[in-house]
């Protein structure tokens, strides 16, 4: 995860933007919007699962495996997309502009995370680990960032 943050930067133009707060915030909304495309990807299958079966009515019980599997994957996602929407927005506003793709960064790698956080759990609960720990790590190591730049400056 820390290195594909770390090629993704590397690689990423840098923003062609004007180092103001709003510029950069603007900038990271726009990375947010494709963070939350697995989501919602995840709530089309579910959607289109329940329609498609027993379980359109979610009182009778009805799901199957997968769908429980999705229905709790599309909970832990929605958990994990505040978490990165937060933490990204912040991050943002306190990165040099100069490595402010970073934030792009961060976007691709959390949604190959949630994918493999997706597939992983539908082939073996066990799977999931990788693309969990992934998202949450860096989560975590952008709010220590964001923290450190807070307090030390």
């Amino acid at each position: 995860m820390a290195l594909g943050v770390w090629l993704l930067t590397s690689y990423l133009p840098q923003p062609m933007i004007a180092d103001a707060v709003a510029e950069r915030l603007a900038y990271a909304l726009k990375a947010n919007t494709v963070a939350l495309v697995p989501l919602f990807v995840m709530f089309i299958v579910i959607g289109n699962s329940r329609f498609l079966s027993d379980a359109i009515d979610p009182t009778r019980r009805a799901e199957s495996r997968t769908m429980d599997i999705d229905g709790r994957v599309a909970d832990n996602t929605l958990q994990q997309n505040f978490v990165f929407v937060v933490a990204s927005l912040a991050l943002s506003t306190v990165v040099p502009l100069q490595c402010l793709q970073v934030v792009w960064a961060c976007t691709i790698v959390f949604v190959v995370a949630r994918c493999a956080f997706w597939f992983g759990y539908r082939k073996n609960p066990l799977y999931r680990a990788p693309g969990m720990s992934a998202t949450a790590y860096m989560n975590l190591g952008m709010i220590l960032y964001v923290l450190f730049r807070a307090f030390v400056r």
